[in-house]
């Protein structure tokens, strides 16, 4: 039985409120679950203490059994201490597309002509 640690979603409509649940990977998001380990409110500050409430034992005796937390939860796990997780970079993300860096060549092209014909 593949088993994920994942969020499993409550509250209203855009009011989110999250469980950290261990679930069956082939169950819905918000359905059927073996046991909760804690729950996430995203609403909260950054910095306040029950932003994140998780048994942080609990978690790591259902990764030694061989729960996979997705990545979002892997990330507050990281943050707790409890899982080591390597941050994600992708450099490729914020460079600009085809068309704009067409533009841009065209543009410095246009300006050393400028700068050739008035030198």
């Amino acid at each position: 039985m593949p088993l994920k640690i994942r969020l499993s979603r409550g509250g209203a409509k855009k009011r989110p409120f999250y469980r950290v649940v261990v679930a069956d990977s082939r169950m819905p998001r918000d359905g059927r679950f073996i046991e909760r380990l804690g729950v996430f409110d995203p609403l909260k500050a950054k910095d306040a203490a029950d932003r994140l409430v998780l048994d942080a034992e609990k978690a790591q005796a259902w990764i030694a059994k061989g729960a996979q937390p997705t990545d979002r939860v892997a990330r507050l796990l990281d943050g707790l201490g409890v899982l080591k997780r390597e941050p994600q970079n992708n450099p490729k993300q914020g460079q600009p597309k085809k068309k704009a860096q067409e533009r841009a060549a065209a543009a410095v092209a246009a300006a050393e002509k400028a700068a050739a014909a008035a030198g």
